[in-house]
């Protein structure tokens, strides 16, 4: 469980939050509620206390170097107590995000060095008969469209994740 202070870059995807929506119907335990539907670009990022103007200066200046793009949602991705949605078509900003902090190891290296830019829809589905419902729930939402428009830096806090910076995709001076 992360602490408070803890910091994350993500893409926020409101349009696929009827996949979290289908897993909290199966069991409301393995969807981290007030967690929005999202791609992480870094978890964890670093520590509030340790961020710089000049980290918050490059997130700016990285999300905008990239388009607001549309996406197309159609593959669940498991693994032991993971359930996922697959997005292929942010893993350019997701590397990309990560060459520029390469001192960040994605989600500390629990899913090896290079994890495939993902919508997390179910942690700790350990039964294996729980996750096959809750990927057969989901698997009847796709295809699903949606469309990329901004990153967002979050801060953990006692409260839960709250947003400390949006940009949006493809505009130079974030506005």
């Amino acid at each position: 469980m992360p602490e408070p202070g803890t910091t994350a870059v993500v893409i926020l995807l409101p349009d696929a939050a009827p996949l979290l929506e289908a897993a909290w119907r199966v069991d409301p335990a393995l969807v981290r509620r007030g967690v929005p539907a999202h791609v992480s670009l870094l978890y964890p990022f670093m520590p509030v206390a340790a961020l710089t103007d000049q980290d918050e200066e490059s997130v700016c200046s990285l999300a905008a170097s990239f388009p607001a793009t549309d996406l197309l949602l159609e593959e669940v991705v498991t693994a032991p107590g993971f359930v996922a949605v697959a997005v292929p078509g942010l893993q350019a900003i997701v590397d990309a995000f990560r060459a520029q902090w390469p001192g960040v190891r994605p989600y500390e290296g629990r899913f090896g060095a290079r994890p495939a830019a993902h919508v997390t829809v179910a942690m700790g589905a350990d039964d294996p008969a729980t996750a096959a419902q809750i990927r057969t729930a989901i698997g009847g939402l796709l295809p699903l469209r949606t469309r990329a428009v901004a990153v967002q830096l979050v801060v953990l806090a006692e409260e839960g994740w709250q947003p400390r910076l949006t940009v949006p995709l493809g505009v130079p001076d974030g506005s």
